[in-house]
């Protein structure tokens, strides 16, 4: 920005001396930068100090040049700002981020109570079971200091069968150098193993009082003895349970903001001339990239907000090639369907991303659902046209208008789900291979055949003998795969 207006200079001797993430966006309202700061008011401050300013690299002028509005978030700790900044980044991709912009997330610990030995693991990704998660942590490496303590201190296995047994027994270590309580073997019962993961479960949620001053007292008696790489690695280890059992805020993207979702829809009400403010709202997105995994996302906002649980995702089944109409015509038929099947109402308002072409479809296929009076509207993206049924002109809002910033968020959120959706299934779709149309080749034996032979076309060439080789195939899988090669 070239000069600083008085209300933006306002806003910058008003931030916070505290940690929080900041997002800079352009005249367009779109966030091109999300960054954190131990101290907001000093971190904000020093991009608009004339010094820095004329030090900058092009990348940064060109940043500075392009600011025209500041939105913050205030957190309790570093770690916490490390998460939302991690998270927004990747909601919002700012063109001059680049941390953070890829598909990585930040660890988990997970550990699945019911399993007879429960163990605990490093994942990225949460899953929909009934499995305990812990995190997400914003410290990788002490993290995995403190799942090294925490097994050694209860005892707990690291070994990666499901229900290990005498073999695995005889293959491990650990129990030598008392590193775990060999529940496999019955040195512990069963009982016993799940009182202990009972006790490093409170432990990950922060009851580490106890071996902070356990290791405190041990540093100490290091130093004494002047022991001092001795001290300095229990002082680390202490450094890293503080990080890691620290209560971490969880965030959601409902964040605090200058946002007042009430009165943007009070506009869009008068904007649309409808007859009550549209409390619910559902939007429709297409995902259509490629000629494959067609798919459609139903985001829902309740007041003006995202009502996550009610989010659905839908892979187009009856529309063949690129048709954004088609599909559009699909998934709002199957919506319709839904909600007679369950006997549920309705949103007040239906978004479709898109223009006149989807708009259209999804009143036809309101019509012919029986849901006619079911207010509808398309929100085209180039110019952020509003267009309705029946009406040839489409409406264009300021952009500083409340009413287009929440379709822009609706949106926005719709785009979102559905081109995650679509990433999904294509990295499924990479993963699948020939082998998996074959009866009897399970997963643990196609990754085996690769291993051995590189490609599925050095497998689809090997004899019966040579794949019976491989471990766990066997001579009737073995026949089964130059079976289905011979036919291809």
């Amino acid at each position: 920005m070239e000069m600083v207006s008085p209300e933006f200079t306002k806003q910058l001797r008003d931030l916070p001396h505290r940690p929080g993430v900041y997002l800079f966006r352009d005249r367009f309202h779109r966030v091109i930068y999300v960054g954190k700061a131990k101290d907001l008011h000093r971190r904000v401050s020093q991009y608009f100090h004339p010094s820095r300013k004329m030090g900058a690299d092009l990348k940064t002028r060109a940043l500075l040049q392009s600011i025209a509005e500041l939105e913050t978030h205030g957190v309790k700790s570093e770690p916490e700002a490390i998460l939302l900044e991690g998270r927004l980044i990747k909601e919002y991709r700012p063109r001059y981020n680049v941390s953070f912009r890829d598909d990585k997330r930040f660890l988990m610990v997970r550990v699945d109570l019911d399993e007879p030995f429960p163990k605990f693991q490093t994942t990225r990704m949460k899953r929909e079971d009934k499995a305990r998660y812990f995190g997400p942590f914003a410290h990788s490496g002490a993290l995995r200091q403190t799942l090294s303590l925490m097994r050694r201190k209860f005892g707990l296995r690291s070994c990666r069968p499901e229900v290990p047994g005498e073999r695995d027994y005889r293959h491990c270590l650990d129990h030598v150098i008392k590193n775990c309580s060999a529940p496999c073997v019955g040195r512990i019962s069963r009982e016993e193993y799940g009182e202990r993961v009972k006790q490093a479960c409170e432990f990950l949620e922060g009851k580490t009082q106890e071996m902070r001053e356990d290791l405190k007292a041990a540093m100490k008696k290091a130093a004494e003895r002047r022991d001092f790489e001795k001290a300095a690695s229990l002082r680390n280890l202490v450094e890293d349970l503080k990080k890691t059992t620290r209560p971490a805020k969880r965030f959601f993207r409902d964040l605090p903001t200058t946002v007042v979702p009430e009165r943007d829809l009070e506009i869009l009400r008068d904007v649309l001339g409808l007859g009550a403010v549209p409390a619910r709202i559902e939007c429709f997105d297409i995902s259509n990239i490629s000629d494959t995994h067609s798919v459609a996302s139903m985001v829902m906002f309740r007041d003006g907000r995202p009502s996550r649980p009610a989010y659905r995702r839908y892979r187009i089944q009856g529309v063949a090639g690129q048709d954004d109409v088609g599909c559009m015509a699909e998934v709002i038929r199957r919506r319709c369907a839904r909600w007679k099947s369950e006997g549920g109402m309705p949103p007040d308002l239906i978004v479709v991303d898109g223009g006149k072409g989807q708009l259209g479809a999804a009143v036809r296929e309101l019509r012919e659902g029986g849901w006619a009076d079911v207010p509808a509207i398309g929100l085209a993206k180039q110019n952020e046209e509003i267009f309705r049924p029946g009406r040839p002109d489409p409406i264009i809002l300021p952009k500083e208008s409340g009413a287009i910033r929440l379709l822009q968020r609706v949106r926005d959120e719709a785009h979102r789900v559905a081109n995650g959706y679509h990433q999904l299934l294509m990295k499924k779709r990479m993963e699948m291979s020939e082998l998996d149309s074959i009866p009897g080749v399970s997963g643990v034996r196609k990754r085996a055949l690769l291993k051995k032979f590189g490609s599925v076309g050095r497998v689809a060439k090997a004899t019966v003998e040579e794949l019976a080789e491989v471990e766990g195939v066997g001579e009737k899988v073995a026949g089964a795969i130059a079976a289905y090669f011979a036919k291809t």
